[in-house]
């Protein structure tokens, strides 16, 4: 079972809002609050969040000050992000000369906001969530499915994400019977910064999960070489591919599909495609760092225990 499950959302919960890497429009903001206020909880907005800055919301020193703030505050267990953009691991350095909290955060994002999730789930063995970032949600633009799924999730009337609908991409994926494990991963390219660092991502044993947006197909097959040729994969259980939005070639040519799947023919692990979720309008909820059931086959899918108890 996994470890560190947080409590489950409920109506007057506090929910603390930070912004780790780019800043968000005001009307964003605004959205963002005005939807936690109509969920029935209680957004924590702090003065100050947002800051005039050449690149992020704010320097490194504030966007890390906020979110230690929210990974220490006693009255809340759930850490939603404004946006991704860029910066998250530039907070790395801070992270680690903080001592662990004694309670447990889920952290809500995806994008940038991998260098995060990467963090918690293997520093502090903490689960967390890859999902729709308060700015996009707090616009009322995403399908009203794929919301109601996540706020299931959270507030604990769905215990699994499933995930029916994988295709798999060798031989290898074809004839998998079925792996326990967990997932991580997320943006791909942010998760790259993590090799050759201090903070580089341990693979062994686990499911890699990995999306991407803007990235030509010669660019996704460089990251991924990379990742290969790094050695991380030799002990990975296996691959999953989210969404690559925006990845076509500038003449609309999809050329990143020929990269996964050479890719997937390259690496002796089972690979699959399909998993909705990533920068597209559908950012379906994905639990990092928490019991998940690969089954593999023509009728392949993902079965993944959510970090929240009821």
């Amino acid at each position: 079972m996994t470890q560190n499950k947080v409590q489950c959302l409920a109506p007057g919960d506090i929910v603390d809002i930070v912004a780790p890497g780019f800043a968000p429009r005001p009307e964003e903001v605004e959205g963002a609050v005005q939807l936690l206020k109509d969920w029935g909880y209680q957004p924590r907005l702090p003065e100050g969040l947002i800051a005039e800055h050449f690149l992020h919301s704010n320097s490194d020193e504030q966007r890390f000050h906020f979110l230690k703030k929210a990974l220490t505050a006693k009255d809340s267990r759930f850490i939603w992000c404004l946006r991704g953009g860029y910066g998250s691991n530039r907070l790395w350095p801070f992270l680690r000369k903080m001592k662990k909290p004694s309670q447990p955060k889920i952290i809500i994002g995806l994008s940038d906001i991998t260098s995060l999730h990467h963090f918690v789930n293997q520093v502090w063995r903490w689960p967390s969530l890859h999902g729709a970032h308060l700015d996009r949600l707090g616009l009322r633009k995403s399908p009203a499915a794929m919301v109601q799924e996540t706020r299931d999730l959270l507030e604990g009337k769905e215990t699994l994400t499933k995930f029916l609908d994988l295709k798999p991409l060798n031989a290898r994926a074809q004839k998998l019977k079925k792996i326990k494990s967990v997932v991580v991963g997320g943006n791909l390219v942010t998760l790259q910064s993590s090799i050759g660092t201090v903070n580089e991502v341990k693979l062994d044993g686990k499911i890699l999960f990995l999306e991407d947006i803007g990235e030509r197909a010669y660019r996704i097959d460089r990251v991924l070489v990379h990742l290969q040729q790094s050695g991380l994969l030799k002990k990975a259980k296996a691959v999953l591919f989210g969404e690559f939005y925006q990845c076509n070639e500038k003449d609309g040519r999809p050329l990143y599909l020929e990269v996964l799947k050479r890719f997937a023919e390259d690496i002796k692990l089972p690979v699959f495609t399909g998993v909705e979720a990533g920068h597209g309008e559908v950012q379906r909820p994905l639990f990092l760092n928490t019991n998940a059931v690969l089954q593999g086959g023509e009728k392949a899918s993902l079965l993944v225990e959510s970090g929240v108890k009821g």
